[in-house]
């Protein structure tokens, strides 16, 4: 059995596989980097889930994978304050699409006039942080909420919503 997942990015691959193979031990993992067709820095929750429903379709038109599973994250703009905001979706071989989001937190002010200005969250964070690659690793989420959350355990909680969607609506109690 084969799951495919919709990007390399280490953390998504990372929660992918983690929560998948509790469900399917057997499962053989394949990623393959499918465009969003959204905006690179995502900046609403719609167009966030939209980013993460494309990928995973886009895994699934010719395949024979269980399923392909496509994570997004981008900002969402609340009362004049950007906060982080992350979506999956899980679709199957005959179409059906299962969606789920996750945490939020918000970003300092130095961060979203950034965002705001055209800039995406990865670099930003990179500069900020002074370090390469952040959204591979601990992400902003780890960064502002002090290590105790970071990116791939936060997209593992969309996983298990996304798995448990799928189990329930194809192996009811």
């Amino acid at each position: 059995m084969k799951i495919l997942i919709g990007t390399n990015n280490r953390a998504k691959t990372k929660a992918v596989k983690a929560i998948s193979s509790i469900y399917y031990p057997n499962a053989i993992f394949e990623n393959i980097d499918v465009p969003s067709l959204v905006s690179d820095q995502p900046m609403s929750q719609e167009e966030t889930r939209q980013g993460a429903i494309n990928r995973a379709k886009h895994l699934m038109v010719g395949s024979d994978a269980l399923f392909g599973i496509g994570l997004e994250g981008g900002v969402q703009e609340i009362d004049d304050q950007l906060y982080i905001c992350n979506w999956g979706a899980l679709v199957t071989q005959n179409g059906d699409v299962f969606t789920a989001t996750g945490a939020g937190i918000p970003l300092p002010k130095e961060i979203a006039e950034q965002l705001l200005a055209g800039a995406e969250l990865g670099p930003v964070m990179d500069v900020f942080t002074n370090k390469n690659e952040i959204r591979h690793d601990e992400g902003a989420v780890g960064v502002f909420s002090n290590g105790l959350v970071n990116r791939s355990t936060m997209f593992e909680h969309i996983m298990l919503l996304l798995i448990g969607q799928y189990e329930f609506s194809y192996k009811p109690l």
